[in-house]
Parts: C-alpha cells; structure tokens; sequence
C-alpha cells in the first residue's frame, strides 16, 4: 500500500489542504531539491540573459530577447507555485495502472509551465530562422495543444486507457512540432543565414524534448517502471535546465554577437512572405 512505495504513494487524503501537500513536498528531500535547484537556476538565468543583452539594439533581435526572457521567468514562478504545493496534488491511479486505487502526487503545475514556456522557443526559434507568420502561428499552437493534452493525460482518473489515448494525442501534436523543426524551419533557417546556430539549438531541442514523453511513460504517471516522483520530478527538472536555460544562454549569445544577421533574417521572411503584410 501506500507506505510501501515512500514518496511515490501520498499518506494523506485526497482532499489534503495546499499547506499539507506543501510539507509532503518540503519533507522529500529528492523531490524538494528537484523544484529549489531549478527555482534558483531559472532566477540567475533570467538576471544572465538580462546582462546579455544590455547591448542589443535591433527590434527583431531585441523581440528574440524578451521571448528568451520569458522563459526563466515563467520557470520561476512555476516551480515555485510547485514547491509551494499551489499546482500539486493527490490524485487516484485508475483500475488497471500500475499503482491502481492508490493516491499519487501530481505535479499537474509542470505542464502549465510547459504550455507557457515552450511557445517561447518555438517563438525565439521561429524569428531566428525567418520563418513566415503562418507556420510559426500553427507550430505554436501545436506545441500548446501537446502541452494541455499532455496535462489531460496526467489527470485522468476515470480511465487507465484514456491516458493513454491523450499521451498518444499529445504526441500527434509533438509530432506536428518536430516536422516543422526538422524540414520546413531548417530550410529558412539556412536562407536566412542562420543555419548553422539554428541547427545547433534544434538538435538540442528535438533531443531534450523527446525526453519528456519517454520521462512520462517509465515514470508514476505511465507504466510506473520508476515509482518514485522525486526521481521522476529530477528527470523532468533535469531536462527542463538544459532545453530552457543552456538553450537561451547559447541562443542570446549567438544573437549578441551576430545581431546584423539577425536583422537581415527579418528582412528576408518579409520579402518570402508578403501576403503576410
């Protein structure tokens, strides 16, 4: 029962108050430490990358800027929503799961973090390639809609199959993402002239990203072949530190010292797209 699995398995009700669920966090050191280490690398990333780009002056560079910005930032405030016990909570493994009937913690909050952030690569992505308004509106939303049907799959009580339908979902539209990424968003990058950055980060983005369906169905919430959230809740913050902030820092350096690029990458998405104006 629920004992028997440690952290994995919460001791409290399901109508726990925010106050309990917030000492269950603090009282698992591994699951704790996975939320404060991110907490405090999202606050001197985001101090960093203001640092950075003191000097840049373009408007399209300066618009890549703030959507890299945006990206610690909302780290910030969703881990510590996390670690606050505000955006977790208890919920019951459906018949047929691994931990059927047992009561779980559910770190529901990383999924708001996900649908609030990963637009903002995509976003930063998308202006360093040049790619037209279009494909980056319909790329956006996709990664939205994995995200939201990610955090359906998560939730689901009722029905051990229909998690997995929503996680099978989530991953069509994680799909929808990696084709642009891959074809598409490559192919402006390069006559935009910022292919080869462009590639570097999209290679350490399909990499890292792919990551997270594969945390999801080994850990708690999928097959529970790891039954343990602070394992599983390291595994998400681990990726989470080098898909945002390795990712930003090696994206506004680029940009600082290549901004006459960045601006002509403007202009050439402007001439390939003028039904867009």
């Amino acid at each position: 029962m629920a004992h028997q699995l440690g952290s994995v398995i919460a001791s409290i009700p399901l109508q726990a108050t925010q106050s309990e669920v917030a000492s269950q966090i603090q009282n698992d050191v591994l699951l704790s430490s996975s939320l404060w280490v991110n907490i405090a690398l999202a606050g001197l990333s985001a101090l960093l990358f203001v640092y950075m780009a003191r000097g840049v002056s373009s408007p399209r560079a300066k618009l890549i800027w703030a959507a890299t910005l945006m990206i610690p930032l909302i780290s910030l405030s969703s881990y510590t929503a996390l670690a606050s016990g505000l955006t977790v909570g208890l919920i019951e493994m459906p018949a047929g799961h691994p931990l059927g009937g047992q009561e779980v913690l559910s770190q529901w909050g990383r999924y708001l973090t996900w649908a609030l952030s990963t637009p903002m690569i995509l976003l930063a992505l998308g202006l360093l390639a040049g790619v037209e308004r279009g494909s980056l509106f319909t790329v956006i939303v996709a990664d939205i809609a994995m995200c939201v049907t990610g955090l359906a799959a998560a939730l689901i009580t009722s029905s051990y199959l229909l998690r997995w339908v929503f996680y099978l979902i989530s991953c069509a539209f994680f799909a929808v993402v990696l084709y642009a990424l891959l074809t598409e968003w490559a192919t402006a990058a390069t006559a935009a002239g910022t292919g080869e950055i462009f590639d570097r980060l999209r290679a350490l983005t399909v990499v890292l990203w792919l990551g997270y369906p594969i945390v999801w169905a080994l850990g708690v919430e999928g097959l529970a072949l790891v039954q343990s959230v602070g394992v599983t809740s390291w595994a998400y913050s681990a990726l989470d530190v080098v898909a945002k902030y390795v990712f930003a820092y090696l994206l506004l350096r680029w940009v600082a010292d290549n901004e006459g690029t960045v601006a002509d990458a403007g202009d050439a998405a402007g001439r390939a797209s003028p039904a867009d104006d």
